[in-house]
């Protein structure tokens, strides 16, 4: 099993011109067209089992993935991952059924495996040596297809190959300061399931809890963002804006955290919100609470 450590996020519209004349990009990237096919039963026992599982076709050959769901905070996410090249098109069951937590789920939910969603996109990507870290940079631009529904893929994947987390952080400001980005917490697999059914979860939709600590709080509103990224439904900008203003407004957080809560819940008040000037309040935010 490999860990894998990621920062995800998520761009705004204009974020590729940029992006893509950033200097720290300046070599060409490897670029490569990938299709996803995620899998799952009927009654979704990987996603309750915090997994997903995934075929994905290279121009080299299929890949077969199984991941954790990541822990962390902030879009930074740490997470189990088995990967091995497959012959043809269908799932490897007998390589899937020595796996700890294909193991702990029992034959009964290998049978059932059907494919759920699709992933096209478009990779670039970069391999960065800054400060003692090797940061893979990988920009992804496609679609989402589920029962019919399609959303847009269009995010930054900050793979930690040496280092400490710390560097990703440090990455996500330096291109802040040219591109329109924000953490994203929702994984495409996530985003591919929600779409499948029809239904977004989140834990802030029917309630906040302010006893929660500050960084639950906040991976709330990413998850809410997302959320209206991929519906337009307003009441999750308006749910993200009223976590942003409960925290600008709590007396038990520094007057930096605030400053910061409260110049993010001003701009999701305007329609064109995903800036830079967004993108790095989001980091330094995220940054007083590491």
């Amino acid at each position: 099993m490999a860990e894998e450590v990621e920062l995800k996020l998520a761009l705004g519209s204009t974020a590729a011109a940029f992006l893509l004349q950033h200097e720290l990009l300046d070599t060409p990237p490897s670029q490569a067209w990938l299709s996803n096919t995620y899998y799952d039963t009927p009654q979704g026992a990987l996603e309750a089992a915090r997994a997903a599982l995934r075929i994905r076709r290279t121009p080299t050959g299929n890949l077969q993935t199984l991941k954790t769901i990541g822990s962390g905070t902030g879009g930074l996410s740490v997470r189990g991952e088995w990967e091995w090249a497959i012959e043809g098109e269908e799932l490897d069951l007998a390589g899937l059924a020595h796996l700890p937590p294909m193991h702990a789920l029992g034959d009964a939910v290998l049978e059932a495996l059907e494919p759920r969603f699709v992933t096209d996109f478009e990779r670039c990507r970069w391999l960065l040596e800054t400060d003692g870290a090797s940061i893979e940079v990988a920009f992804d631009r496609g679609s989402i297809l589920a029962a019919g529904q399609c959303v847009a893929i269009n995010e930054l994947e900050l793979e930690l190959k040496r280092g400490e987390p710390a560097s990703l952080w440090q990455l996500a400001q330096t291109l802040a300061a040219r591109v329109p980005l924000r953490p994203s917490i929702a994984s495409k697999a996530e985003r591919g399931s929600a779409l499948y059914k029809g239904q977004w979860q989140c834990n802030a939709l029917e309630h906040q809890d302010h006893d929660e600590s500050t960084s639950v709080r906040l991976d709330h509103a990413s998850r809410l963002l997302d959320i209206h990224r991929d519906t337009q439904t307003p009441c999750f900008l308006a749910k993200a804006i009223d976590i942003y203003e409960n925290l600008a407004e709590s007396d038990r957080l520094s007057a930096e955290t605030r400053h910061h809560a409260g110049a993010l819940a001003a701009m999701l008040m305007h329609p064109d919100w995903l800036t830079t000037s967004f993108g790095q309040h989001s980091l330094g935010l995220q940054r007083t609470i590491l």
